[in-house]
Order: structure tokens, then sequence, then C-alpha cells
């Protein structure tokens, strides 16, 4: 009997151990993902953006080599909600460098395959509801980076693209809003986002045809109109990261 409960408790002080180790690394990866997001500056060329981001998520692998040992097999959903906010907010920064570099949404398959080691071994199998909430956050991410880019040369073009493609992602969404726990909550912000890009698109495409056949520079003047108009509130800080609602801790 005693030496059952040995083994228990030396069970349990590993389960400990494991878990104090995935909440420290979770936090580097979430803390990681947050500066790779934020190095992709909208009023940079794309190219030197996404080359920045890539170098960043490429350092971020290496975080989730050093977790793959400790969530293997049952050991991931023992500890996922452990782990869930670093590979939701990886998700969120790898979704928004890839769709920079490809205009495409990021697949789940994509994902997958970047969280492997060099020989193409998955470190854990990547769960279908991270993915999913990791792409909603993603929506929030290029509504921020659309109401800059607007300003700029091209911009409205550019942005048009964007709001299609944050309507088709609220859109698919929709159809795992009752399966999956926390995205309803997500969806509302997401039609949130997809109304700001909107209004921002709405209000710039009409000034500019406001001037249309004036001589004026078009894109000039929908910089000037966009410059003068705030469409978006503050931008999360990473400060804020202790306050994030998917808390490590939980």
């Amino acid at each position: 009997m005693i030496h059952a409960f040995e083994s228990f408790r030396d069970d349990f002080d590993a389960q400990l151990d494991r878990r104090e180790k995935l909440v420290k690394t979770s936090r580097e990866i979430t803390q990681s993902s947050k500066k790779t997001i934020f190095c992709i500056d909208p009023t940079e060329a794309r190219v030197s953006a996404v080359r920045q981001a890539r170098l960043k998520l490429r350092d971020i692998n290496t975080l989730f080599a050093k977790i793959a040992p400790d969530v293997v097999g049952e050991e991931l959903w023992r500890h996922q909600r452990t782990v869930s906010p670093g590979i939701q907010e990886y998700i969120e920064a790898f979704s928004f460098s890839h769709y920079l570099e490809f205009g495409t949404l990021a697949t789940y398959q994509d994902v997958q395959r970047s969280l492997c080691d060099n020989a193409g071994a998955p470190y854990f199998a990547l769960p279908l509801q991270d993915y999913l909430l990791g792409i909603s956050d993603l929506t929030g991410e290029l509504m921020r980076f659309a109401i800059v880019a607007i300003a700029r040369k091209g911009g409205p073009a550019q942005v048009k693209e964007i709001c299609t493609f944050v309507r088709n992602c609220h859109s698919d969404l929709e159809n795992f809003a009752r399966d999956v726990r926390e995205l309803p909550k997500k969806q509302h912000v997401t039609a949130e986002s997809l109304q700001k890009i909107e209004s921002a698109l709405y209000g710039v495409v009409v000034r500019g045809a406001e001037y249309r056949g004036t001589g004026e520079d078009v894109d000039e003047i929908i910089a000037r109109y966009a410059a003068s108009h705030s469409f978006s509130g503050p931008r999360k800080r990473f400060a804020e990261d202790e306050g994030d609602e998917r808390d490590n801790d939980e």
C-alpha cells in the first residue's frame, strides 16, 4: 500500500513539474508571437515585413520543440488548457505572415507542417479548435493592418481584398460556432472588425469619388482623408499580455 501511494506521489509531482514547464514555455511562445505580429509594419514593404516575421517564427519553432516531449499523446489533452493560449497566438502570427506573403488562408495542414522538426515529424497533433480560434484572432489583426494600409497608395484595393477575406472567414467559422466553446464570442469580435473595415472603405471610396475628374491624385486625397479620420480603437499593446483573456494560468 505504501509503495502504491509513493508511486501516486511521484506521478503527481512529475505532473506538477511538467505543468510548470509548459506554463513558462507557453508564455514565451505567446510573447514571442505577439512580438512577431507587432514587427509587421503596414507602412513597410510587404517582402521586408514577411522576412522579419519568418525569422521570428523560426525562433518560436524552437520553443515548440522544447515542449514536444511533454505533450506526447494523451499528455497534450491533459495540458491543453495550459498550452492553448500559446498555440493560438502562434497560429495568429503564422497565418498573418502567410496572408501577407500569399494572400490566402493558412490551412490547418500549413500550420501543422510548420510545427515539425527538421525530419518533418510533427511535435504534436494540432488541436482543431486551437486552429479555428487562432484564425478567428487573425481577422482582428487584419482589421488593424487594413486601417493603416488604406491610407497608402493603392491601399483601397488591398483593403478590399482583406475585407472579402475577413468576410469569408467569418462566414466559414460560423459553421463551427456551436462546437467550439470560445468561438461565438470571437465571432462577435470578427463581425465588429469586418464592420470597421467596411466603414473605412466606404469613407475613402466615397471621398475619392467626389474628387474624380478634378485632376487631383485620388490616392493622395484618400490618404489625407484616412489620416484625418480614426477608424480603429487603440491597438492592443504587448504590455497587456498578463491581462490577456486566454490566460495560461487557467
